[in-house]
């Protein structure tokens, strides 16, 4: 099965339609998701979420998901200058302003995280746990390359850089710089 997994689209309907574009003419492809980060940033955030609601891409909540859909004071982003900080504050405010109703409904409705059984929850295989930030909050942010795991959840340092791992594929969505990865 080959997955494709889409993430921090940040309202760029342009990109994403390209990128959409490009599943779609592979052929190969099985199921799309995304990992959240819909919104924010740039001007089409109603209709990236309608874009992908459209075409049933099930996905996640990201930090600015979570916070455009709350209300929250900020976006739940880190800034590495102040400058960074008061862009990040007059993005905030203008994604608030043009969000509608229907998109912060579908933003409020997306989980913290999705667990994908492929082969289908009965049976032995591979499982895939979609989350945004962490495993316990998608605004929670750490700095090492590898976390502990306490009774209280995820601990790390404080700062921006996320936990990875290697996906068996990954490809840069075109025109953007960010990357897609199907997992096979």
């Amino acid at each position: 099965m080959r997955i494709a997994l889409l993430s921090d689209v940040h309202a760029n309907l342009h990109a994403l339609d390209a990128v959409l574009a490009d599943i779609d003419g592979r052929g190969d492809i099985d199921a799309v998701y995304h990992l959240g980060d819909l919104v924010g940033y740039s001007a089409y955030p109603n209709e990236v979420v309608d874009r992908l609601a459209s075409r049933g891409v099930a996905g996640i909540a990201g930090n600015y998901d979570s916070t455009v859909a709350t209300r929250y004071k900020h976006c739940g982003c880190r800034s590495e200058s102040a400058r960074q900080e008061e862009l990040a504050h007059l993005s905030f405010a203008f994604t608030c302003r043009t969000v509608s109703a229907e998109t912060t409904r579908r933003l409020a409705a997306l989980p913290f995280s999705l667990d994908l059984r492929p082969l289908g929850g009965h049976l032995a295989g591979p499982r895939l746990v979609l989350v945004h930030g962490t495993p316990t909050l998608n605004t929670v942010y750490w700095t090492e390359d590898r976390a502990t795991i306490s009774a209280s959840g995820w601990r790390g340092s404080s700062g921006c850089r996320r936990a990875t791992s290697s996906p068996s594929d990954i490809r840069t969505s075109p025109g953007t710089g960010r990357s897609a990865a199907s997992i096979s």
